[in-house]
């Protein structure tokens, strides 16, 4: 959250993290306030994107909002900037300053973490190898999302850093001997892993 005062006007900006367009939306209704003359936004999740003048002059509010959460690297991001008029006129230029400027300053002190891509993959392991397993996944910053105990052995569903993937397959087809068949689940959500 950020306040500035730009030629009597107050300009207020906040962001969130946010996954899907309905969480930015949600937000935006949450943070909107009813009583001030415009509240502007962006947002951006992956190649979808979106943003609102609210009624000030066509692309001086919410494209230059946008075009900060881009510019400053940000996913998976909405920013709402408030603003109350405080009666003098800044111009489609002092517009495009003040809610630009107001977003990127807010972007900029605002805590960020960075997306790490996902892969989850399944295998069959056998019950004396399950323990090594587990030790030798858990330190490759792997979760293990899911066992499932049967006859024969134990299947694991599991998730790590994309970046991990090749490590972990090598591991698992070495302490299984070659017997795991490895699956890969569906694209996984970074900011739900």
């Amino acid at each position: 959250m950020l306040e500035r005062e730009i030629r009597k006007s107050l300009f207020l900006a906040q962001a969130a993290p946010v996954s899907s367009a309905e969480a930015a939306l949600a937000f935006i209704a949450e943070v909107s306030d009813p009583d001030a003359t415009h509240n502007c936004w962006a947002y951006r999740i992956g190649q979808s994107y979106r943003s609102d003048d609210d009624g000030e002059p066509g692309g001086t509010a919410g494209r230059p909002i946008l075009q900060v959460i881009e510019g400053q690297g940000f996913d998976r991001t909405v920013v709402v900037v408030t603003r109350w008029f405080g009666g003098i006129k800044l111009g489609a230029g002092g517009l495009v300053r003040a809610y630009g400027g107001t977003a990127a300053e807010c972007l900029r002190t605002a805590p960020s973490r960075p997306l790490v891509p996902m892969c989850g993959l399944t295998f069959h392991c056998g019950f004396s190898e399950h323990a090594l397993m587990r030790a030798r996944l858990l330190a490759m910053d792997a979760t293990i999302e899911a066992e499932t105990f049967g006859a024969d052995g134990v299947d694991l569903r599991i998730t790590l850093p994309q970046a991990r993937e090749d490590e972990a397959r090598a591991r698992i087809t070495d302490i299984t001997r070659g017997q795991a068949v490895i699956r890969v689940m569906e694209d996984l959500d970074p900011e739900n892993h």
